[in-house]
């Protein structure tokens, strides 16, 4: 298949923390697209947000990609949550 990419997604989501916007980061790094070659993930860290950008060759690929990882976010998110010490800023979607 052809490299077209042409459906596209942003999230960002606001950590308030530098370090917990990492740590995220790091976790959901090491989760590496299941066909490379029809969905691409770039993710970014800066001022405390987790920036992430999709693109996909088509849209049902995009929305499987997507939502696979929005699921493993959510659970990173409520793991930061429940046990980051004494912090109650946790992940703020925007």
């Amino acid at each position: 298949m052809c490299w077209l990419p042409d459906h596209k997604s942003d999230l960002e989501v606001d950590y308030g923390s530098e370090l917990h916007a990492s740590i995220v980061y790091a976790a959901l790094a090491v989760d590496k697209e299941l066909q490379p070659d029809k969905v691409r993930r770039e993710m970014s860290v800066s001022n405390g947000r987790l920036s992430v950008h999709f693109v996909a060759v088509e849209a049902r690929f995009l929305r499987a990609s997507f939502s696979s990882f929005v699921d493993l976010l959510n659970l990173a998110s409520r793991t930061i949550e429940e046990f980051s010490p004494g912090d109650s800023s946790a992940a703020q979607s925007s």
